[in-house]
């Protein structure tokens, strides 16, 4: 270095000669300028669930909208918006739509994932979106009226294996984790009982209330309020362990069914095309709810289990279910287009 100039440099204080120096680096500058053009919501969030009122999701959207406010995790409202339809077609298409829109996100599940894989009408799937959080997995629980004459699961396979097609469930679409648990049953038991799809979790709720099905698949968040009121019976719990709130449930192992047990995943997505900041910023957002006492209370009081993961993680769980839910589908017998 000419002497000249290394006199000169020596002669500058070191704390305004090390932020000149930084600034000098490759990159510096853009990376200086991307965090001060750091995304900020102008105005309120769409946040797009795919269910009715009173369904899981709708409930779920609810929850969240209420504790990020409690929190005050954003400095805008998050708006819930009920786009039902083809059991996440509808609601799927409609992010898509908003390409590259900061102030819209949706509340997928499970069915996201698995209704492209068997519905050619389903254009959109959850790859095509851009993957934000997964924020829970949730045991499902089997339930009949509290004054069905079944006690337990077995007990309702038996009467269905007598008299088929004579009893009845209540549910969502066809790829729904209601009727795949169905499938998989009626496989493992050789009875078979029909599938009434319903829009809404309030409408497959009533129909079993008033008599007209006999069993239901439900999430225990749905449940809850109606197994405590006595008007509702559990026989089993799909999922790997007892549940907290149900220690005298069996699960499906345990009731004698050695079948697979059908995962319910619940997380946030954005439209595609969304700026890499805006990526990063929901991550946060979602990140930052996730470590908060009232959302760990949320999920103990409805049964959820904490299934968080990250951006880059959940893309790459999107792609694994995918082939997990392609296999369970086909061995369930449902023919899949995808």
């Amino acid at each position: 270095m000419n002497p000249c100039r290394l006199s000169w440099l020596r002669s500058i204080p070191a704390h305004l000669l090390l932020p000149a120096l930084i600034l000098a680096l490759p990159g510096a500058d853009a990376h200086a300028q991307a965090g001060k053009s750091a995304f900020k919501p102008s105005r309120p969030i769409e946040l797009i669930v795919h269910t009715g009122p009173g369904g899981g999701n709708d409930v779920l959207g609810r929850a969240i909208a209420q504790i990020v406010e409690k929190e005050k995790l954003l400095g805008v409202r998050i708006q819930v918006v009920n786009k039902p339809g083809g059991n996440g077609t509808v609601a799927a298409a409609y992010l898509a739509e908003k390409k590259g829109d900061p102030h819209t996100l949706g509340l997928f599940t499970g069915n996201w994932v698995s209704n492209p894989i068997i519905s050619a009408e389903a254009k959109v799937s959850v790859r095509d979106l851009t993957a934000i959080a997964r924020l829970v997995t949730e045991p499902a629980l089997i339930v009949v009226k509290a004054d069905a004459p079944f006690k337990t699961l077995r007990e309702f396979t038996d009467a269905a294996l007598k008299a088929p097609g004579k009893l009845s469930q209540s549910g969502g679409s066809i790829t729904s984790r209601d009727n795949v648990v169905r499938q998989i049953l009626m496989k493992s038991s050789g009875a078979q009982w029909s599938f009434i799809s319903f829009p809404g979790g309030g409408e497959r709720i009533t129909a079993l209330l008033g008599g007209h099905v006999n069993l239901m698949v439900i999430e225990a968040q749905e449940a809850g309020e109606h197994i405590r009121a006595g008007s509702m019976r559990v026989l089993a719990q799909v999922s790997e362990r007892r549940l907290a709130g149900y220690p005298n449930v069996p699960t499906l192992k345990e009731a004698g069914f050695d079948v697979p047990i059908v995962p319910q995943v619940r997380g946030v997505v954005a439209p595609p095309g969304i700026p890499a900041e805006n990526v990063v910023f929901w991550e946060d957002l979602f990140t930052r709810l996730n470590q908060t006492a009232t959302w760990k209370k949320y999920l103990a009081d409805n049964t959820f289990e904490d299934g968080y993961l990250g951006s880059a993680a959940l893309a790459r769980f999107f792609d694994d279910f995918a082939v997990q839910m392609r296999d369970i589908l086909k061995d369930a017998g449902v023919k899949v287009v995808r």
